[in-house]
């Protein structure tokens, strides 16, 4: 019997991540856009009872563009191609959903996450807006190709993006790029501004406190509002890569919709073009980050 072919729009035959590097790298800095992929395969869109816009609403969408000039100013920037509705690269690889699934998972599946319960494991059940994304249960078998196409060569290359960065400057600082509804950036007392940006460094955890401080200080200079680790301290890559007393550093970077996008057609606005001359100057003035700096701030700690 002849092996089965693979679909000509498997992810297998697919691109999944890009890596857009510095001609010189210059700086122990990595941009990262996990969850603006736009690439929708034609299994997702076969299986799933919502169409393209609705599986649309979990997009942290044209954060890539927003941070495009990274290798122009010595930086990388890894991206996900695919959708974060496909898999959802800010997540545990065993985070999976067994109400999801037709068949048992492994033993040693993490069902009971947080995460999980919510509908958002590693295989998404719902898109953000709470709707489910499947008409029919999947197998294991389907997130196992998904997880082997997507999701391990993304953290295949953020590793290899840190480690280079560690063997060339002694430290990585990886800045987590990410959009979040207009509501989740509502002021939290009355009469205060609406959030712009949250900075989520699981608290101190998961970076020097310098980096979160130059990054907070060069934003409120461009004339931005601010807020630390609420609503969003840092998911799954900052909790896991972060290592400050090994020289890896990550900053979860949450900026506000409102800002550049009209979240019901899911379209660029008039500030998109403002917003990203701005993120340019950021990722300027991160990119001075030297390893000197990081060390002596944890050492004055």
């Amino acid at each position: 019997m002849p092996e089965p072919t693979q679909r000509r729009d498997s992810p297998i035959n697919r691109r999944t991540i890009d890596v857009a590097a510095p001609s010189a790298p210059n700086a122990p800095v990595i941009f990262a856009s996990p969850h603006s992929g736009r690439d929708y395969p034609a299994d997702l869109l076969k299986m799933s009872r919502l169409d393209r816009h609705g599986l649309r609403q979990s997009e942290d969408s044209y954060v890539d563009l927003i941070f495009e000039q990274a290798p122009r100013h010595g930086a990388p920037l890894l991206r996900a191609l695919f959708p974060r509705a496909y898999v959802d690269v800010n997540r545990g690889r065993d985070e999976l959903d067994p109400r999801m699934f037709a068949d048992a998972l492994p033993h040693d599946a993490d069902t009971r996450s947080s995460r999980v319960i919510a509908g958002l494991g590693v295989i998404p059940r719902i898109v953000a807006d709470g709707q489910d994304i499947y008409s029919r249960k999947l197998y294991f078998a389907d997130a196992q190709r998904r997880l082997a196409a997507c999701y391990d060569p993304y953290h295949r290359a953020l590793a290899q993006l840190i480690d280079d960065a560690l063997e060339r400057f002694g430290c990585a600082v990886v800045f987590d790029c990410h959009s979040m509804p207009a509501a989740g950036g509502a002021p939290f007392r009355a009469g205060e501004p609406p959030i712009d940006f949250v900075l989520g460094d699981r608290f101190g955890s998961s970076c020097a406190p310098m980096v979160t401080q130059l990054a907070e200080e060069t934003l409120n200079g461009l004339g931005f509002e601010t807020a630390r680790n609420a609503p969003y301290a840092g998911g799954f890559v900052a909790a896991s890569y972060g290592r400050p007393g090994k020289g890896v550093h990550v900053l979860q970077i949450e900026i506000n919709r409102r800002l550049y996008l009209d979240e019901r057609r899911i379209a660029r606005t008039d500030g998109f073009d403002t917003l990203r001359r701005a993120m340019t100057e950021l990722i300027a003035r991160l990119a001075q980050i030297r390893s000197d700096d990081l060390w002596t701030a944890q050492a004055a700690e």
